[in-house]
């Protein structure tokens, strides 16, 4: 499917852009094209990726609208990363996460569908479902814009994955975990009670190439991710630090923040089936041809929602998961 095939990704130079990019290579594309706003970025993975002849960089921005239709000429696939993600960020300044998340997707809709691109699959996030934040509502709007965006064109398909945290990205709650061991011998936690999605970054892109080859346009892909508690994924970190006497300090949750994250709400479980053992798939509220015909055959959920504090990981399971991603020895 991506055989010899030209791909773009914008804010390809984020950690998922990194993973993303390994495994794309693997599928032996024509060209990757990295379409972001940070040029020390690109300098630096360009060198990571020792130069490879396949990639291509450009600097630009979303929100320019033609810029990305110039990035879009020839283009077969998109995969749409470029996004405001810090919750505090978006609180502070939403019109910010507006112009991004927001005009910034329509702006890659309209610029795929007047490129004749094939498909542009969009990644999503938990924040989403049910959104609490200024994050989670900008990329709701995001989801949307995208469903809708198969109703403009018969040949350009565009499909949503949602998964929730990714283990070891910018701004990780391991990084600043580990960091706080090392450097204050004191782990500041919102919450006791909070818990979160996790999935290692190569799992995650595995899901999410999955879903691009057997989507048929129009969909939200939900990941199936484990979920543990906070506090017990700091408690593995500082066992695994061989530090003693490391205090927690209990900061309260942020605006915008909640204990809990949902991959799927109650209204929305009523518009989804069982894909497979490791995806949902919610169908449109809106009529897209073809689709409800194509999943017919699939199970109803029957969940009220998919929530992080249900099935939580054990702190052993935790320990391998951390392991597993080379957080921990």
């Amino acid at each position: 499917m991506l055989n010899n095939q030209i791909i773009l990704v914008t804010g390809g130079t984020g950690s998922w852009g990194y993973e993303l990019i390994n495994q794309l290579l693997d599928k032996k594309p024509k060209e990757i094209r990295i379409f972001s706003r940070n040029e020390a970025n690109q300098f630096t993975m360009k060198q990571m990726f020792d130069h490879n002849p396949k990639l291509r960089f450009i600097i630009g921005d979303i929100r320019e609208k033609e810029a990305l239709i110039g990035a879009c000429q020839d283009v077969d696939y998109i995969f749409h990363l470029a996004a405001l993600k810090h919750v505090p960020v978006c609180e502070e300044q939403p019109m910010e996460a507006l112009k991004t998340n927001v005009i910034g997707t329509q702006n890659v809709i309209e610029a795929a569908i007047q490129s004749g691109v094939k498909k542009v699959v969009y990644i999503s996030t938990d924040k989403a479902s049910d959104p609490l934040n200024f994050y989670g509502f900008s990329k709701a709007m995001g989801e949307r814009l995208i469903i809708h965006a198969n109703t403009l064109s018969t040949h350009t398909k565009f499909v949503c994955i949602r998964g929730g945290n990714v283990l070891g990205t910018s701004g990780s709650v391991i990084h600043v975990f580990k960091r706080q061991i090392q450097e204050k011998q004191k782990i500041g936690i919102t919450d006791p009670n909070m818990t979160r999605f996790f999935l290692s970054v190569q799992d995650a892109i595995k899901l999410v190439l999955e879903a691009t080859y057997e989507s048929i346009g129009g969909e939200i892909f939900v990941m199936k991710m484990p979920s543990c508690k906070i506090i017990d994924l700091a408690q593995a970190l500082i066992a695994a630090s061989g530090e003693k006497n490391i205090e927690f300090d209990i900061l309260g949750i942020r605006p915008g923040e909640k204990i809990h994250e949902l991959l799927l709400s109650a209204n929305e479980s009523m518009k989804t089936i069982i894909y497979d053992q490791e995806y949902f798939v919610i169908l449109p509220t809106i009529h897209i041809d073809g689709l409800m015909e194509h999943y017919a055959k699939y199970p109803a959920v029957k969940i009220g929602n998919y929530s992080s504090e249900k099935g939580l990981m054990s702190k052993d399971e935790i320990k391998e998961m951390l392991k597993k991603g080379g957080f921990i020895k």
